[in-house]
């Protein structure tokens, strides 16, 4: 079961045709894992046309930092996403991750290449395959990615 929030962001994004992949704790669910997670974690591509569906995608949504102030300036738009990478942010349908780059993967076209496609919420997604996650949960090395570990090993083992 997927988190309430989640269908809001899907829908925003397959809507604006924004090209992403599925990371984190809902890849992990969706690979076969029950994982809670309170955010959703995406790899988007960095060009041009697709920073600024994703733009156009999430600016509905108000999107902020998560855990900055209030009151620090912050405009979501195609330039503030070009001229950063990683973005943690809440929008007004539930957290989401937004990363240009993903710690022991690289950026979308190697995200993509370690991708399956799934149906969620009537949408066709590419969500990172168990080879993927375990790249990205050894390099992040938090207690709960080597508690996922685990269970990625298990999965593996199941599907042989």
């Amino acid at each position: 079961m997927q988190p309430p929030f989640l269908q809001k962001l899907v829908d925003a994004l397959v809507d604006s045709r924004v090209r992403f992949v599925v990371i984190g704790g809902v890849a992990l669910n969706l690979q076969g894992h029950a994982r809670m997670t309170e955010d959703f974690d995406v790899c988007y591509a960095r060009d041009r046309d697709n920073v600024e569906a994703l733009a156009r995608a999430l600016a509905p949504l108000k999107p902020r930092l998560r855990g900055a102030p209030p009151e620090l300036p912050f405009t979501f738009d195609a330039r503030t996403i070009r001229s950063g990478l990683n973005f943690t942010l809440t929008t007004d349908a539930g957290a989401i991750d937004l990363l240009g780059e993903v710690t022991g993967l690289g950026g979308y076209a190697e995200a993509d290449a370690l991708a399956d496609e799934f149906e969620l919420f009537g949408h066709k997604v590419l969500v990172l395959n168990l080879e993927g996650l375990e790249r990205t949960k050894k390099a992040a090395g938090r207690p709960k990615d080597l508690v996922d570990l685990g269970s990625i090993l298990a999965l593996r083992k199941r599907r042989g």
